[in-house]
């Protein structure tokens, strides 16, 4: 029933918490339907206004309009990724089409174009503020983008195309999903060998969930295959979980070898469509890099720095591994955590099980509130009384120095098999100045799959999971300290390739003595970390950065060559893969292994030509610590001076202009190769 349903209406609750105790799965379709007919009727009174299009009755009305659309839609995408069952996928699959339909209805309304147009046409800069003059240029340019000058048939195409993108997305994502909890490893006693008691405890609890407690379970969710991956002896058992983790939704019901290529095709004709000639030429025009030639410049930039430096690295590895193996040893890509764990921790005598003890992760998250209560003046207050999605959220209120509520913020920690793999940022409500003047504040999401306690220990975190909890940290503070005025500008609506500088600069603080003294403590003893462990850790953030990043840029090449066509691929995917990213290939292609049919971040995830986001932006980030560093880590003036420029100005301006106002300079690689030891600091 209408009247019972929650979304129909603003949530009148606290701070505009999401009441997720008066959802049910039924209310989502009716909703959604109901604010595409809401915001089809706000586009249409815009379009057949018969004033004068002026900025605010075209451009910041559209800005506005869609309320209860964005309400519904706020809630509906997040569970689709952190709490998704057959119904909720099923909604989804129905009602994409109809929201893609719905979407380009408003860039492909003519009669609002002729508005847009015309404001854009007539538009005095002199007279309006930074803020109004990049909502007016994004405004104009999402609708060239979005066929707005398209015409006949060419409309029409442009209509089925972005119709079918949008089906074949989610048939990719969905696939994804539910291909993971499929594949399972099953141990006995005589397979446990090299295994610590976390992993094993870990395990153990697996199989008891599945009433299997004389057995143990492994998966591909992150938590239980990357240690297995690390410490078993068993390399046949390696070589097995390697392959079920790369052979994901290569054969099957999950099949995406066909679904990928029609992405990569569809997109290619939108693009041309568009007058481009790739699909990288499209999305690119709107991002940072502009061209796939300065993206290209920049891969090949890094590899030919890295890249020599990983091949001494392999080689090195190779010599100790075949040394303590008493006989030569060729580095598969199932033995690579193996041996490299056991190099680094000869080298540093320091490794993941040495440091979990000190990383509980209810010590971690009072660490990670607390950089940003020392760095930005912030403040986070359990909330017992919001409702919440799962048992396992947590609610915290974040207020600033003064008590001033900054916003909401949910916390997710654990895997299960209706949560995506991975770790994500999100929100159920954007930040922005409502039309009476009010600021709206944020409602965020951080979504992770840690290391689940067990029955004899708490959640004990390895240090890649607390730089994962930094990274979506960094991404919430984005969205957290916005100061906009429009919400297609707030937060993390920024260019694909700046979005990762906030997230990847706040991984540079696992590193620094300063922040792990202020919470790293024994879960059992409450010793803090002691100082040799913490000098080990710092020496050993430089292992294995040229075979980190080799392989990451090998994910921008496989990215970039997807969307590079300029003719519908019809060929073999494993080879075409191959070939993309033998410049920086570090061990031979495994038969029937491959990543592209997993890859959701660039055929599901927004990141289609812009996978070479991160290292764009570490580039960024590793500049503007080198800041910090020369200035104080927490030094609260260079903080302040961040927060100004760079995280509570959105997609305001442009980034780079915002970057240099922080940094007064252009970044370069140099910062990043300093921190990486491919250069001396």
């Amino acid at each position: 029933m209408i009247e019972n349903n929650i979304f129909f209406k603003p949530f009148k609750t606290t701070g505009g918490a999401v009441p997720f105790d008066r959802i049910t799965k039924a209310d989502y379709e009716p909703a959604i339907l109901q604010g595409i007919k809401e915001q089809d009727a706000e586009v249409n009174a815009i379009a057949d206004n018969k004033d004068e299009a002026t900025f605010e009755n075209t451009i910041v009305a559209l800005d506005r309009c869609g309320s209860m659309l964005n309400r519904v839609l706020g809630v509906f995408y997040p569970m689709l990724s952190c709490n998704a069952d057959d119904e909720l996928l099923a909604i989804s699959e129905k009602m994409a089409p109809l929201l893609s339909g719905h979407f380009n209805s408003i860039t492909l309304n003519e009669r609002l174009w002729q508005r847009v147009k015309h404001v854009h046409d007539s538009f005095d800069s002199d007279k309006h503020d930074v803020e109004d003059r990049m909502l007016m240029r994004e405004t104009y340019d999402r609708f060239l983008r979005s066929g707005a000058n398209l015409q006949g048939e060419e409309r029409d195409r442009y209509r089925q195309l972005t119709k079918w993108l949008t089906e074949l997305t989610l048939k990719f994502d969905q696939n994804a999903l539910k291909e993971t909890p499929r594949y399972e490893l099953w141990l006995t006693a005589d397979d446990l060998d090299g295994l610590p008691e976390s992993v094993l405890d870990a395990a153990k609890q697996a199989a008891k969930d599945k009433d299997r407690g004389d057995e143990w379970l492994v998966t591909l969710d992150a938590p239980s295959y990357i240690p297995f991956m690390k410490y078993s002896t068993r390399r046949d058992l390696r070589e097995k979980l390697y392959k079920m983790y790369n052979r994901q939704c290569t054969s099957g019901d999950y099949c995406n070898l066909d679904v990928l290529r029609e992405i990569a095709n569809t997109r290619l004709e939108i693009a041309q469509l568009m007058g481009c000639n790739t699909f990288a030429d499209y999305k690119l025009q709107h991002t940072m890099a502009q061209t796939p030639a300065n993206v290209y410049d920049m891969l090949n930039r890094l590899r030919e720095a890295y890249l020599p430096v990983e091949r001494r690295e392999m080689q090195r590895l190779e010599d100790f591994a075949s040394n303590i193996e008493g006989h030569p040893v060729s580095i598969m890509p199932w033995d690579y955590a193996y041996y490299s764990n056991k190099e680094k921790d000869s080298m540093f005598e320091i490794n993941d099980e040495l440091l979990r003890p000190y990383f509980e992760l209810g010590q971690v998250t009072k660490g990670v509130f607390g950089f940003a209560s020392r760095m930005y003046g912030l403040r986070f207050t359990p909330n017992h009384d919001a409702q919440v999605f799962h048992p396992e959220v947590e609610v915290y209120d974040v207020t600033d120095e003064d008590g001033r509520p900054v916003g909401m913020l949910y916390v997710d920690f654990f895997p299960r098999a209706t949560k995506q793999s991975g770790a994500w940022m999100t929100s159920f409500r954007e930040q922005y100045i409502d039309e009476n003047g009010n600021d709206v504040r944020p409602l965020v999401t951080l979504t992770m799959n840690f290391t689940r306690p067990t029955d004899s220990k708490p959640s004990l975190l390895t240090v890649r999971e607390v730089e994962t909890f930094m990274h979506e940290f960094g991404h919430a503070l984005h969205e957290l300290l916005s100061r906009c005025k429009y919400q297609t500008l707030s937060g993390t609506n920024v260019y694909r390739d700046f979005v990762e500088v906030p997230s990847q600069f706040n991984e540079n603080y696992v590193y620094e003595r300063e922040f792990l003294d202020s919470f790293a403590r024994h879960y059992q003893t409450g010793e803090p970390v002691p100082q040799s462990l913490i000098d080990k850790l710092i020496a050993s953030s430089q292992y294995g950065a040229a075979y980190a990043c080799v392989r990451q840029l090998g994910f921008g090449y496989i990215d970039m060559a997807w969307h590079s066509i300029t003719e519908p691929y019809e060929g073999d995917d494993f080879s075409f893969e191959h070939d993309a990213m033998s410049s920086v290939r570090v061990f031979e292609p495994v038969e029937g292994c491959i990543m592209s049919p997993q890859f959701t971040h660039i055929f599901s995830g927004g990141y289609a030509a812009g996978y070479y986001g991160y290292k764009w932006a570490e580039v960024i980030e590793c500049d503007a610590f080198e800041k910090f560093r020369q200035e104080g880590i927490f030094n609260r003036d260079t903080a302040r001076s961040w927060v100004e420029n760079v995280l509570s100005r959105g997609g305001t301006e442009a980034p780079m202009t915002l970057y240099k106002r922080f940094r007064g300079s252009d970044p370069g690689i140099e910062a990043m190769m300093r921190r990486d030891g491919i250069t001396p600091s």
